[in-house]
């Protein structure tokens, strides 16, 4: 029986197409061999989709609708965001990944779910050198990438949680990976990237494909 993935990308400032060729080049050898299926959703379909129990969905979209109007509309509302719990609690497994941790409510059901959130990023894009963690279980060998990045400084509730990449750049340090249990389910969070040369970068794809096969676990 072949995996069931969900996928929401993109957003006003986040292509469609690029986080979909990411994807879909992360994990063709899974794809071309019929182990997994790979459904794109609509944000406002969300709720019916998750009605039928995929086994992961992935989040690649910011909350903001309309980001650069004078009146900003979200999309994740407080029964969109239950159904997300509940789902996870049940046993699904989520990845927000980039902007799938940007501009949700701090206090909502979705970030305390996932653990963490977006705070800023510094308008440059500099180098950000992406290293692993000893003992995780998402990246099983030493990783290290350099990626011309927007570098995601983000919140992370390093107490309940397992972190397993770390970012820095001439901007600071921060937090890029982590990932835990929530109910019966898993979560997994992932920063980078913004960029074509980062998503489509063959190492950043390889990670992308881990935190996938692991929330499916």
């Amino acid at each position: 029986m072949s995996t069931s993935i969900l996928a929401i990308v993109g957003d006003y400032y986040h292509r469609k197409e690029l986080a979909l060729q990411s994807l879909e080049e992360s994990l063709s050898p899974y794809l071309s061999n019929g182990e997994m299926q790979f459904e794109i959703c609509q944000r406002v379909d969300l709720l019916e989709k998750l009605a039928r129990k995929p086994d992961a969905v992935i989040l690649f979209s910011e909350n903001r609708v309309n980001p650069t109007d004078d009146k900003v509309n979200t999309w994740m509302t407080e029964e969109i965001a239950s159904a997300i719990t509940q789902y996870v609690e049940t046993g699904g497994g989520w990845l927000a990944w980039h902007s799938g941790l940007s501009s949700y409510g701090i206090d909502s059901k979705y970030t305390q779910m996932v653990r963490g959130y977006f705070k800023y990023h510094p308008d440059k894009h500099q180098v950000v050198r992406y290293t692993s963690t000893t003992d995780n279980d998402i990246l099983s060998a030493d990783v290290t990438l350099d990626l011309i990045d927007e570098h995601y400084f983000v919140h992370c509730d390093k107490e309940n949680t397992t972190i397993f990449l770390q970012s820095n750049s001439i901007d600071g340090k921060s937090i890029a990976g982590w990932y835990h249990s929530y109910g019966n389910g898993k979560v997994c969070c992932l920063t980078p990237t913004h960029n074509k040369e980062g998503l489509l970068d063959p190492a950043f794809k390889e990670i992308l494909k881990k935190c996938v096969m692991w929330t499916t676990m």
